[in-house]
């Protein structure tokens, strides 16, 4: 059985606020979802009760088809959003501590939590309080607590809040690592510049509902719009007189337009080559942040 993680319609409200409606996704095997929403929209809501730290109203949480129980959860590597380490504690110690909470013996948690720093660029920095850290290194620090008991699935909350781009970069890298090796990654971002660049499924939530969900490739064309990109070696302007066509960009050679229902592209091309060379013509793919807009307005 793929190992699959899977919310179903799950609701949960604070008093006499709903902040969940009927919330399903799913997060599968080797793949990174991304989970993109403003503040409040109920990212770190819906990871509190996959982790269990919050119960749900109403709907379930399973994994590989069961329902998901305290046992499976153990098996988990979250980092949450309000960061969990303990600052006076030496960064080797606690990391080889938190090990050992989650099952490993002596050996296996220091193994474990060198390699981890070496991997996370904190190697020399072991023996430090947490609290002596800057930042992004006790980011850093933070990422490999989630790691250290070799968890079968990833819950990260805005892993890369506070990074630099090095860091980032290092980050990314051991998340595509454990992606590769088939550990189902789900993390929540601001940064969609990072979600567009390391994601492989997407789930955009607002005002507690689910307005998209599946593959980058999937919500692409869902949300394409007829939009296309042309450019010849003289001046495009003649665009605006093709029936059909509605000009967004125009820089001299170079135009952006969008097609009229039942229009063809293919005229408009033919149309440019009679005019003389055409050094570009495609599709235009929307941004992860032009369909999160559209999808959340």
């Amino acid at each position: 059985m793929t190992s699959v993680l899977h919310v179903d319609r799950v609701n949960r409200s604070f008093g006499s606020r709903q902040v969940l409606t009927d919330v399903s996704f799913t997060v599968t095997a080797g793949r990174m979802t991304g989970f993109v929403g403003g503040n409040g929209a109920g990212k770190t809501t819906s990871m509190r009760i996959i982790l269990g730290v919050l119960a749900a109203d109403s709907g379930e949480v399973s994994w590989q088809g069961k329902r998901l129980t305290r046992q499976a959860r153990a098996r988990f590597g979250y980092m949450p959003e309000e960061r969990g380490l303990y600052p006076k504690m030496g960064v080797h110690e606690q990391l080889v501590h938190l090990g050992r909470l989650h099952g490993l013996d002596m050996a296996a948690a220091r193994r474990a939590t060198d390699a981890l720093l070496e991997r996370v660029g904190l190697a020399e920095r072991g023996k430090d309080l947490l609290e002596t850290l800057s930042l992004g290194n006790q980011q850093r620090a933070q990422i490999a607590a989630a790691l250290v008991h070799d968890p079968e699935v990833l819950v990260l909350d805005e892993p890369f809040s506070g990074l630099d781009p090095m860091a980032v970069e290092t980050v990314l890298s051991v998340l595509r690592e454990r992606a590769a090796q088939g550990v189902p990654v789900l993390f929540s971002s601001h940064q969609l510049d990072v979600v567009e660049r390391l994601c492989d499924d997407l789930v955009i939530i607002s005002e507690g509902r689910i307005r998209a969900a599946g593959s980058r490739e999937e919500l692409r064309a869902a949300h394409a719009l007829p939009r296309f990109r042309l450019l010849v070696d003289d001046d495009a302007g003649w665009l605006r007189d093709v029936e059909g066509v509605t000009i967004v960009e125009l820089d001299g050679p170079r135009a952006v337009f969008d097609l009229a229902p039942g229009a063809d592209e293919q005229q408009v091309l033919a149309a440019a080559l009679a005019r003389g060379p055409v050094r570009a013509f495609a599709p235009v793919t929307p941004s992860l942040a032009e369909i999160f807009r559209e999808v959340t307005r």
